[in-house]
């Protein structure tokens, strides 16, 4: 069985819009969602002060106070995630196939802020002080658990973790369940909430996030020369999949269909990407292949983009290894310039952006892109530009050596 799936609704949470509207209203306008957060998280003697927070989050508009008290910061992103995918698609716990639907959950931590606060009242007052909630606040696999029930879904569900490609395989996953028959429906997204003291300083003690704390808006400056590190964001993105001939019959509004998904392993460093790129290469070419697709067919390509000195040479590296001379012809930018890194949740959030490219025929800039690098020389996309795109990849690769590329076609 090999059935076609497509995107039906999109729920991004980001720290530059809750909602598609708001969030593509921003991605067009080019707004950035960086700022100081040190008069929010305690960064003493840390040497990075910045971030991208969700401003004006309110999970109570969701979910009432004690359900809110009982989940952690990364669960409440994703249940208001999903329901804006869910609302988006048309779709409520009354019209979904209950044991067909999946909730496939990315993250790459989980509830880091209920571990923090729990470990501080530990120390601070014994063992009497942790909370009961603790263990199933913290687990990864609490977003999608905490989605199931939030919507009586029976069908597959389970969390991914995968660092920064964790949402970006969850919703590949999904997919095959569907293409398999295993499933007609799955919310398929992640979420992330990570912005707290021990992340910034395990992410700063490894160099791996931008210093520029007098510049905050000018950090996150992928493929530029003069980038220092990715930006430590938060937030969450879900969409919805459907077997296509459901999604028809109940006239549902196609965003696109998710054609091929690549993933594969570096097998090289932690932390590290393959030098040559042969990870992404991997991970983008069976993207391509499982699509049917060639790599000219490619119109754009929402990269992974950290703004890091290692990802954006090896990814653009990879880029030229599998596009080879249609490589300058192609589109390429990274969102991440102005959402930040939303660790677990950025593959969901820049699929919903790739989406959204391909429903408006408009790719956003890539913010801050104002010194070519010699080992960075595609292009980049510094002004943002209007074009039709007919086929598009998102690519999604994390610590472990862990890739993901999804490609997306325009529905006809």
């Amino acid at each position: 069985m090999n059935r076609r799936v497509v995107v039906t609704g999109l729920g991004p949470v980001t720290p530059i819009g809750i909602g598609k509207d708001a969030f593509w209203d921003a991605l067009v306008s080019g707004k950035s969602g960086v700022r100081r957060v040190d008069d929010l998280i305690d960064l003493s003697g840390i040497d990075v002060k910045i971030g991208s927070i969700v401003e004006g989050f309110d999970p109570l508009e969701c979910m009432d106070k004690r359900r809110a008290r009982r989940i952690d910061r990364s669960t409440q992103f994703a249940l208001v995630a999903s329901r804006l995918a869910l609302d988006d698609a048309g779709l409520s716990p009354d019209t979904i196939p209950s044991q067909r639907t999946a909730a496939i959950a990315g993250t790459g931590i989980g509830g880091l802020q209920t571990m923090e606060e729990n470990f501080a009242a530990l120390n601070e007052y014994g063992p009497h002080r942790v909370s009961p909630f603790f263990v199933p606040r913290l687990m990864p696999n609490a977003i999608a658990g905490e989605i199931a029930i939030e919507y009586g879904m029976r069908g597959p569900n389970f969390g991914v973790v995968s660092a920064c490609a964790s949402s970006a395989h969850a919703i590949g996953i999904a997919s095959e369940l569907i293409r398999s028959g295993l499933s007609d429906v799955a919310v398929a997204g992640g979420s992330e909430a990570a912005l707290v003291r021990i992340a910034y300083a395990g992410f700063t003690k490894i160099g791996a996030i931008s210093k520029r704390n007098e510049d905050p808006q000018g950090a996150s400056r992928p493929f530029d020369k003069n980038r220092d590190g990715f930006v430590m964001g938060e937030g969450g993105g879900f969409i919805i999949l459907e077997e296509r001939e459901r999604a028809l019959e109940r006239g549902a509004h196609i965003y696109g269909e998710l054609m091929g998904f690549g993933m594969s392993a570096d097998a090289e460093h932690i932390t590290a990407p393959a030098e040559d790129g042969s990870g992404a290469t991997q991970a983008m070419q069976m993207a391509i292949d499982r699509a049917g697709a060639t790599a000219s067919q490619i119109d754009y390509i929402n990269a992974h983009g950290t703004s890091t000195l290692l990802n954006d040479k090896t990814e653009t590296l990879a880029i030229k290894t599998v596009f080879g001379d249609d490589a300058k012809n192609v589109k390429i930018s990274s969102t991440k310039s102005q959402t930040g890194h939303l660790l677990g949740a950025a593959g969901a959030v820049e699929a919903i952006a790739t989406l959204l490219s391909m429903e408006h025929g408009f790719i956003p800039a890539t913010l801050n892109y104002e010194t070519p690098d010699p080992e960075c020389d595609l292009d980049y996309t510094p002004r943002s530009v209007e074009k039709k795109i007919q086929i598009a990849i998102s690519n999604s690769f994390g610590f472990g050596g862990q890739n993901a590329a999804l490609l997306f076609k325009k529905p006809k």
